[in-house]
């Protein structure tokens, strides 16, 4: 099974730290495996760093864009897309993060990431167990002339 956390990077982060986004893996991978005072001092530069989750908007855009596919099913406050067996995913929404669940083929996880990047443009996902980690939407460089 694969797990993701999704956060909504602050736009000036997001644009400073385009390319390094390994820092944001790195920040995110302590702030797991510490405790005491290092995890309070963690989850305030990780407060820094994201935004909140614009939950009703996230929850109505989803909707809008799934409601029609047959696969997508919405159950006590999460959702889910199972394509038979071969792939599923689910995903929930809190205030600071998203958590999407996946197993078996890439397809379900992929519907969501498509869905989420087109909401905002600042989504990274991490996986601290494979550690993978990136943008959902890649910012573009701004070329100078």
């Amino acid at each position: 099974m694969r797990a993701y956390q999704l956060y909504l990077i602050e736009d000036e982060f997001a644009a400073h730290y385009f390319g390094r986004e390994r820092m944001f893996f790195q920040l995110f991978e302590e702030y797991e495996h510490s405790s005491g005072e290092m995890k309070s001092i963690l989850s305030k530069q990780i407060d820094f760093v994201t935004k909140p989750i614009p939950g009703l908007k996230v929850h109505q855009y989803i909707h809008q864009q799934l409601q029609r596919k047959k696969d997508f099913i919405i159950e006590k406050s999460a959702y889910y897309i199972e394509m038979s067996k071969r792939s599923r995913a689910k995903l929930e929404v809190f205030e600071r993060s998203l958590v999407l669940e996946a197993a078996g083929s890439y397809e379900a996880e992929t519907v969501f990431f498509e869905v989420l990047r087109k909401s905002e443009s600042s989504f990274l996902a991490v996986d601290l167990k494979h550690k993978r980690y990136g943008w959902l939407k890649p910012i573009k460089e701004r070329k100078f002339v």
